[in-house]
């Protein structure tokens, strides 16, 4: 059991560990480009990577804020 929670403690980190808004931001973009796909517009798959850069723009401009 204590792998389990090795393994658990390490994704939660490295999902949530920094900033949340980025898994949020990647997390959301994943959902949109695969209702995309089930709704049959599997052309969209550039969906993903836009909301990618755009939530690690915003990171960074939070971060260059706060500095």
């Amino acid at each position: 059991m204590t792998r389990v929670l090795a393994v658990a403690t390490f994704v939660y980190d490295f999902l949530f560990g920094d900033d949340w808004r980025l898994a949020l931001g990647v997390g959301v973009g994943l959902g949109l480009v695969v209702l995309a796909d089930r709704v049959g517009l599997g052309r969209l798959w550039w969906l993903l990577p836009v909301a990618v850069l755009v939530t690690l723009v915003a990171s960074l401009r939070r971060a260059s804020r706060t500095s």
